[in-house]
């Protein structure tokens, strides 16, 4: 049996990584990645079947890291203010800590690959978020309202702000940096909207 080089393993998924999120899927194929990796194509088949076999194991690592950082420090049980404050705090920081690995899964979010990122993060989702809406609608916290409507509100605006930051710019091309000032003031308009008076 031959020896895993976890350097080599770390070295292709990376360039996997940037490969896709430049340039897309339509180009990415293992001879350019192991150029771009600097092995050989042989090298890259002793740790994958095949290429549809690296990019799900990418995003089923990647998936399974995104969830345990954005529910780090988070409890179902917590205030509603308190349980999205975290998930807002821990969101932008995963998102601006991992620009191009959030560029890769949204090239892949509307692809084969992407209903396969989809389906982890789910079960998850509904296991913390759904808990914690839930918790907060018996406490009194929040009005009764369709999972978009929540979603939409609760963190559209974050993605918004990410969004800008990443691209350096916001409306009308004004320049944009993120700010912690920015990010709460933002976040307690949502709260204000979401929280029954």
């Amino acid at each position: 049996m031959r020896y895993r080089d976890e350097n080599k393993v770390q070295n292709i998924k990376a360039r996997a990584i940037e490969m896709i999120a430049t340039e897309g899927l339509e180009n990415f194929g293992i001879n350019r990645l192991a150029k771009a990796a600097g092995v050989s194509p042989a090298t890259i088949y002793i740790y994958y079947k095949d290429k549809d076999d690296l990019i799900t194991t990418i995003v089923k690592e990647e998936t399974e890291k995104w969830i345990a950082h954005i529910f780090k420090g988070f409890s179902p049980d917590m205030s509603f203010e308190e349980g999205l404050w975290i998930q807002w705090k821990n969101r932008s920081e995963h998102a601006m800590t991992q620009r191009e690995l959030n560029l890769f899964m949204e090239k892949i979010r509307n692809t084969a690959f992407g209903e396969r990122f989809l389906h982890g993060i789910s079960d998850e989702m509904k296991k913390h978020m759904g808990s914690f809406l839930q918790h907060a609608k018996d406490n009194n916290e929040v009005d009764d309202m369709p999972l978009e409507a929540y979603w939409a509100v609760a963190f559209g605006p974050l993605y918004t702000l990410i969004r800008f930051h990443q691209e350096g710019r916001s409306i009308g091309g004004r320049a944009f940096k993120m700010s912690d000032t920015i990010m709460r003031q933002t976040f307690d308009r949502v709260i204000r909207s979401l929280k029954k008076s």
